[in-house]
This record gives structure tokens, C-alpha cells and sequence, in this order.
């Protein structure tokens, strides 16, 4: 089959190599001039556990199946990764009782190893934090992102698929049981396809929308929501990726670690109306109050500016939090395409997963 997927983020070429693996002609249509240009350029590089979210959601399964997954495409292809474990702390007795909760959720997504355990001990494995009581997740860690995408285009070159860079689709029609595609960019033209993913991340929406008679009622909206992170301009005083409780939004302003060595803060939530990638140095304000709560002894003037990432999210404030939307023919009544809208946290970690259930999906 003729499988036509469009965008070279981790989703995308997660995909493409999957479906390239189980016998498909692949070819990958990205607008930039490389991959992980969007959304996946901009992550904090995190192995979840896959502990927070709701019982039998897509993004429970995915995460707990795909960091599985992921921990072993890694070792098998020299993926840079450390299992470093994670500590998810409460500073008062009323975030004890929602990491309590994170906890339970945590065990009923079948995450292994979870254990609760009270301050003392959290400071004996992190000496620098404040906390009266923690859960450790052992499963989670950090990943070479660009390493682990490099590898999928490898892997989906080596069983013939290919990336056609600077190629962006402009309208797609379903005409004679085939999809015709048409591209623009320096070699505009149009090509069939048998089937077609959309991984587009946050042109996901506006690509479905260009799809001839796609009901306009299955295309969610889209909300964008900046995560900023700034790093820490000293020695990292933490050897494990520490998460304060959830916020609305977004999982709260953490320590992230890298395999180089370095520590950052972040990503904060901060809704925005379009996209734009410069971080306010004055919202470090609100990152030093945070942060302090379960590190006091953060340093002034010690946070520096470093990147953002927009999250391609499909509710806004004070709403709940969607799952993972992936939208094959039963969602919309056209065949052989499959939309994926809203795959944000946690889909690095999920991508694998994703790909295995989208290629089952192609057939």
C-alpha cells in the first residue's frame, strides 16, 4: 500500500518506520527543510511513566506501553537514555493528598515500581529537596530525542520509505479509491496515495480542514498553550527529575535534566492566542516562588532564559484535559485516513505505541 504520512515530527516518522516495517511503500511529506522542526524540537526530553492520566485513556496506554517500547528501540539502536527516576513531591498536606491520588492512578495504569515515601527519605536520595512526602517512579527518565528520531528515519530509509523536505500539502481529495494529494513548494505537482496519516502536530487542524469533504464538525479545535523553561546558570544539585503536583495545563514547573548534564526548569503554562517561541525573562518570577517550595535553596538571579515549546492542545483553561484524538474512519466516514489531533504530552514517550495502533489502523 501507498502510504503517504505528513509531517516529521517524532509522531510522523514514528509512524512512517512502522508502517515502512509492516510491508507499506512510505513516504513522509514534511514542509520544513528538516525534521522535528515543530512541536518535537521543543520537549523536555522525559521518559514518562505514565502515571497521571485517567484509567483506560489513550494517553494511559500509549504512555505505560510506549516507554516499554521506547526503553527497548533504545537500547536496540544505541539510543542515548538514562533511566533516571522521578520523584513527584508534596510541600503541605493538601498536595500530599493529590500525590496520593497520582499514586493510586498511577498503579491502576499499570506503571511498575511506584512507591510512596515520606520526606526523610526523599531527602536522603535528593539531600537539596523540601518535601513531607514524595512517589518515586523509577520507570522514567531521559532520552536523546533527536538520537531516537535520527534512528526512525534510518530505519524507515533502510525499508525503502523516504522524506520529501519542503513539500507541503495544500489540498487532499479522495477520488476513485485513491487520495489524491496535492503539494506545493519548489516542485508543486499531485501524487496518489492509498492511504494518508496527518501527524501535522499543531497544523494538524488546519491541514484536516483543506481535505475535500472532511465534515468540518470532526476537526477539534486547537489550543495553544507555551511551555517555557529557563536553565540553571550552576551545578545541577539533583540527580533525578523532581515534579511539584500538576497544575491546570500542564504537569508543573520541574526540574529536567539532560544527558549532558544540564538542569533546567519548566515548562510553565502560558495560553497564547498564536505562536510565537521567545521566553519573558520576567516570568522567571513566577518559576523562583515555585521552585522554592521544594527547593529553598535556589539561588537568586540563577535562572536564565533558555527555549519554549507550544503544546498542541485541544482544551483551554479551567476545561479538563483531552485525551489523545485519533481520528481513523469510524470518526469521520473517509477511508484509509487517519487524523491524529491533540498529541501532546505524553507523546514523545506514547509515539511507538501510537504508530503500532495507527498502522493496524491503515489496513
Amino acid at each position: 500500500m501507498q502510504v503517504l504520512v505528513i509531517g516529521a515530527g517524532v509522531i510522523g516518522l514514528a509512524v512512517a518506520r512502522t508502517a515502512a516495517l509492516a510491508g507499506h511503500d512510505v513516504t513522509v511529506a514534511e514542509m520544513t527543510g528538516g525534521i522535528a522542526n515543530g512541536v518535537s524540537s521543543r520537549n523536555s526530553e522525559v521518559v514518562h511513566g505514565g502515571l497521571y492520566y485517567p484509567t483506560n485513556s489513550l494517553r494511559a496506554r500509549h504512555c505505560v506501553r510506549g516507554r516499554r517500547m521506547l526503553y527497548e528501540f533504545c537500547a536496540a539502536h544505541g539510543v542515548a537514555h538514562r533511566k533516571c527516576g522521578k520523584l513527584i513531591v508534596a510541600t503541605n498536606e493538601t498536595e500530599l493528598a493529590k500525590v496520593e491520588t497520582i499514586l493510586k492512578q498511577g498503579e491502576k495504569n499499570g506503571v511498575e515500581g511506584l512507591e510512596m515515601i515520606g520526606g526523610n527519605a526523599a531527602r536522603a536520595l535528593e539531600g537539596e529537596l523540601a518535601c513531607i512526602g514524595a512517589v518515586i517512579s523509577p520507570e522514567s527518565g531521559i532520552v536523546d530525542s533527536h538520537g531516537y528520531m535520527n534512528a526512525l528515519w534510518g530505519e524507515l530509509e533502510d525499508k525503502g520509505g523516504m522524506i520529501a523536505f519542503e513539500t507541503p500539502v495544500e489540498r487532499m481529495s479522495y477520488k476513485a479509491q485513491h487520495w489524491r494529494v496535492q503539494f506545493g513548494g519548489n516542485e508543486p505537482g499531485t501524487i496518489e496515495f492509498d492511504a494518508v496519516v496527518n501527524a501535522g502536530g499543531l497544523g494538524a487542524q488546519g491541514l484536516a480542514h483543506r481535505i475535500e469533504d472532511y465534515p468540518a464538525d470532526k476537526v477539534p479545535k486547537l489550543v495553544l498553550a507555551k511551555g517555557n523553561y529557563f536553565s540553571f546558570a550552576g551545578r545541577p544539585v539533583f540527580s533525578r527529575l523532581v515534579y511539584p503536583t500538576p497544575v491546570d495545563g500542564g504537569l508543573g514547573i520541574h526540574v529536567t535534566l539532560d544527558l549532558a548534564g544540564r538542569m533546567r526548569f519548566g515548562p510553565d503554562v502560558e495560553w497564547i492566542a498564536e505562536e510565537n517561541y521567545s521566553v519573558d525573562p520576567r516570568r522567571a518570577d513566577g518559576f523562583y516562588d515555585r521552585i522554592r517550595t521544594y527547593w529553598p535553596g535556589l539561588p537568586a538571579n540563577s535562572l536564565v532564559p533558555d527555549y519554549c515549546g507550544i503544546r498542541p492542545k485541544l482544551t483551554g483553561p479551567g476545561e479538563p484535559a483531552a485525551d489523545f484524538l485519533i481520528a481513523g474512519p469510524p470518526a469521520h466516514g473517509m477511508p484509509r485516513l487517519i487524523n491524529l489531533f491533540g498529541i501532546e504530552s505524553p507523546g514523545l514517550t506514547s509515539s511507538l505505541s501510537i504508530a503500532d495502533d495507527v498502522t493496524k489502523l491503515l489496513n
